[in-house]
């Protein structure tokens, strides 16, 4: 009963926990890559306001294309620990052999 109540506790503590710096991350950025963020988000609303119906399926997907590289970017720079579904049940696991 203790191992299950451990178990219990233990994987209700890591659904709360935020593995992302608490920290505003334009305030850590160097001057390079917040000119380099202002040019994303300018780009992402030049984006925003172009009318996708009148696009011929190229251009649409040269775009998609754009933003998906933009957002591997914008992943690049963050330095932020993410912990996917797979590790924390590995974890979860591990814990409860050595338990």
């Amino acid at each position: 009963m203790k191992k299950i109540l451990t178990i219990l506790a233990l994987f209700l503590s890591v659904q709360f926990v935020h593995a992302t710096p608490e920290k505003d991350p334009k305030k850590e950025l160097t001057e390079a890559q917040q000119i380099r963020l202002a040019e994303m988000e300018e780009r992402l609303e030049e984006i925003k306001a172009m009318d996708f119906k009148s696009m011929s399926k190229d251009e649409i997907k040269s775009i998609r294309t754009e933003m998906k590289e933009m957002k591997e970017e914008a992943k690049k720079a963050g330095n932020g620990v993410y912990l996917s579904v797979g590790a924390i049940i590995i974890i979860l696991l591990i814990l409860i052999l050595i338990l």
